[in-house]
């Protein structure tokens, strides 16, 4: 996936009200654009830090540009735009990047699902039976180690996605949660138990239930992003 129009430079002044932040461009020219993330981002956003925008020119938009990438305190680039990550993975689906999900028929996209009023990212049709595939952008990582986590903040909608991925499985359905690490420098994923445990534990038991957790690694830069490698999962920290 490259960037088009190509992102331009900036630093970082402050972001505020979740979907805000104020930056400084290269050539001085102060900006609100708007932050595509709906979680903490924790240990990503570092006031006076690198970031990089896509400008638009829509004149209904109220906001000129989004925040598409930033660079954390540790100097790994990360992925602002959680919105992104469903197109990545689509990509990478398709290209057969993604090798446990090989030999789909067809994909759909945000299909109605579950016992919760949901809807799930994929569907994946295979001869016999689908499959369902929900995803999270993870770029929550820390000083001195490969190891990123998920999630950021206390999520209850990510915990009744992982509720519905194992009533799926208890039926005998293929269920798998994808992580999409959009954060450089990453081997491996866990839950982050210290910011959510309902969520580790929901994690744990839908893996009991037959749910097949996935996560794979994107190759960043200020020019593409593309999904390069698979990481590995440590359900146990």
């Amino acid at each position: 996936m490259r960037f088009y129009p190509a992102l331009e430079e900036a630093r970082l002044i402050r972001r505020y009200k979740r979907f805000l932040a104020d930056i400084e461009t290269v050539g001085g020219e102060l900006l609100t654009i708007h932050c595509p993330n709906t979680g903490s981002m924790l240990n990503c956003q570092v006031e006076g830090g690198q970031v990089w925008f896509s400008r638009s020119n829509d004149p209904k938009r109220k906001l000129p540009g989004t925040w598409e990438i930033g660079e954390t305190p540790q100097g790994r680039l990360f992925c602002v735009n959680t919105a992104r990550a469903n197109g990545l993975v689509e990509e990478a689906l398709q290209a057969g990047v993604i090798t446990e999900l090989n030999g789909f028929t067809a994909l759909k996209r945000e299909v109605a699902y579950g016992q919760e009023n949901s809807r799930i990212d994929f569907r994946l049709e295979y001869p016999g039976c689908p499959a369902y595939v929900e995803v999270k952008s993870v770029t929550l990582g820390f000083e001195g180690t490969r190891v990123a986590a998920f999630p950021d903040a206390v999520t209850q909608r990510g915990a009744k996605h992982l509720r519905e991925l194992a009533h799926l499985a208890r039926d005998g359905i293929r269920a798998v949660q994808l992580y999409c690490v959009n954060l450089t420098a990453i081997d491996a994923v866990r839950p982050a138990a210290e910011i959510d445990a309902a969520y580790a534990d929901a994690l744990r038991e839908a893996v009991a239930c037959g749910v097949e957790v996935l996560a794979y690694g994107v190759r960043l830069t200020p020019e593409e992003m593309i999904i390069d490698r698979r990481l590995e999962v440590l359900l146990n920290g």
